[in-house]
């Protein structure tokens, strides 16, 4: 996996440099609105630090930011209603993983009835 890229689109919305529509953010991480959305609710959860993929939040990545960074999905998803009928949360890893965005970052999708297969997530070569 490649070094973190500090001009990846995600680090430029964590620094204001590009706008989104902002549904949560606090010390750990900051949740968008996807801008192409794939489910009635659609949403990106993001660290507040320089990881490129899952492996690289898990292996280095303080506790309190695990923890942190975990209860902000959980609390991005209840804040969205998406609780009580439930939801999908995906995080790609690598290319092959069909990770565009080589920040680590966790989707929500929601509001829809998602099927028990992976046929519903997003196609190869889309952006993210």
């Amino acid at each position: 996996m490649s070094a973190y890229d500090r001009n990846n689109v995600f680090a430029r919305i964590l620094r204001g440099e590009l706008p989104c529509k902002k549904v949560y953010e606090d010390e750990f991480a900051l949740a968008f609105h996807d801008i192409n959305p794939l489910a009635p609710v659609h949403v990106l959860v993001i660290p507040k630090g320089e990881y490129v993929s899952q492996a690289d939040f898990g292996a280095t990545a303080p506790p309190e930011m695990m923890t942190g960074f975990w209860r902000a999905v959980s609390k991005v998803a209840r804040d969205l209603g998406l609780e009580s009928e439930g939801y999908r949360i995906v995080a790609n890893h690598g290319p092959n993983g069909g990770q565009l965005v080589f920040h680590f970052h966790i989707h929500i999708f929601g509001g829809r009835q998602m099927s028990h297969g992976m046929r519903s997530m997003p196609k190869p070569g889309r952006e993210e």
